[in-house]
């Protein structure tokens, strides 16, 4: 019997674990027993078969100066990383997002194996800022696999061969997402109000957005008692976010399940939430949100320097306008915050003419196009053919 095609995955946050469980799923469906996984993620990673050597939340680092202290770790990260490699003789390396981490990770395991190929699924916003990444990265792997339609020049220019297969969070299927199934298992009426409340997934994250997040809600709940507090909350953070939550003075109901957390998003009226990939999904399911982030002061600093875009969630980008309002660091206060969202708590008008907007902007991002897990899997498979011949 021929040994089992052995693919390497690489992901260090939520967002890539949730590439990663994809594109497994994906490899599986097309190659069944023929294939095995190995390499670092979470927990959707593992139930497709990845049993990573640690936590990721080790490496879910938040800002420039906030990663120096953590560098030590990371590199013990980045050698268990390469050491797993040297271990299972993977067939494949497929770094996924998280520039810092996974590239370290590229140049160890070329140390190792200087033919192994190594592909990078999602490659840095060079559009954006930092535009030598392109040439940095064309250097350190062999093939990108972009989710943005708008990357390929960019690093073809470098001599790096780009498949693009398209932005997995605009895959999401919300069809089964049923509200009354959640509502019900919160035990709260059919025409209550909900908030959806997503601080994001990684622990700086909670630690820096959370608290603002909290000002802004106290502040929406006692003018609106009915209004309902759901927190979908990332497996990442869960344990921190339920113990920040405990102390509420009011309730906040934490769901971790993934249906449910589906069934959240279709069933919010509104959504606070921490920029980053969770809000194209809100868009997918219909929910208008007001988006938020803060990072480290010196760290915000010097990316306000090097960012050249005028908006960071991906939507606002692709529309060229503030279709969700930003509250980025000084701006990310809890006056700004509840205020944004209390006038679409009391405008249902404003609320489908932002859904409107939202949806035009998907349908820009290449909504309704195929499977991008299914495109990133047999991009993989030819890249490996095209080697073995």
């Amino acid at each position: 019997m021929s040994r089992p095609l052995t693919v390497m995955l690489v992901a260090a946050e939520a967002s890539g674990d949730a590439l990663g469980a994809g594109l497994a799923k994906a490899l599986r469906a097309r190659l069944g027993e023929g294939v095995r996984f190995v390499g670092v993620g979470g927990g959707r990673m593992a139930a497709q078969g990845v049993r990573s050597p640690f936590d990721i939340a080790d490496l879910s680092i938040l800002g420039i100066f906030e990663a120096l202290p953590a560098y030590p770790r990371i590199m013990r990260r980045v050698a268990e990383t390469a050491a797993l490699a040297q271990r299972e003789r993977p067939d494949v390396v497929i770094l996924i997002d998280s520039w810092g981490f996974t590239l370290r990770v590229a140049h160890a395991i070329r140390r190792l194996f200087p033919d192994l190929p190594l592909i990078k699924y999602v490659g840095p916003q060079v559009w954006a800022t930092r535009p030598g990444r392109a040439k940095v990265l064309a250097r350190s792997v062999d093939h990108l696999l972009s989710i943005h339609s708008f990357d390929a020049p960019w690093f073809e220019a470098e001599g790096l061969p780009v498949t693009f297969v398209g932005n997995p969070a605009l895959a999401k299927d919300f069809s089964g997402a049923d509200p009354a199934r959640l509502r019900a298992a919160i035990d709260i009426g059919p025409e209550a109000p909900i908030l959806l409340v997503l601080p994001g997934s990684r622990p700086a994250e909670i630690k820096l957005v959370l608290p603002v997040f909290e000002d802004a809600v106290r502040r929406l709940k006692a003018a609106r008692p009915d209004l309902q507090i759901v927190i979908p909350v990332a497996g990442t953070v869960a344990g921190s976010v339920k113990a920040r939550v405990a102390g509420w003075p009011f309730r906040a109901h934490v769901i971790e399940d993934e249906q449910l957390k589906d069934d959240a998003f279709v069933a919010g009226t509104v959504a606070l939430a921490c920029s980053g990939t969770v809000t194209t999904e809100l868009a997918l399911a219909g929910t208008p949100m007001v988006v938020a982030y803060r990072i480290g002061a010196m760290s915000y600093a010097i990316l306000k320097y090097i960012f050249k875009s005028p908006w960071v969630t991906m939507f606002n980008i692709a529309a060229k306008a503030f279709v969700a309002p930003e509250f980025l660091q000084a701006e990310c206060t809890a006056d700004n915050l509840a205020g944004a969202v209390a006038e679409r708590l009391d405008d249902a008008d404003l609320r489908r003419r932002q859904t409107a907007a939202q949806n035009a902007a998907l349908a820009l991002m290449g909504r309704g196009g195929p499977d991008p897990s299914d495109k990133a899997a047999e991009a993989v498979l030819t890249l490996l053919a095209g080697r073995a011949d």
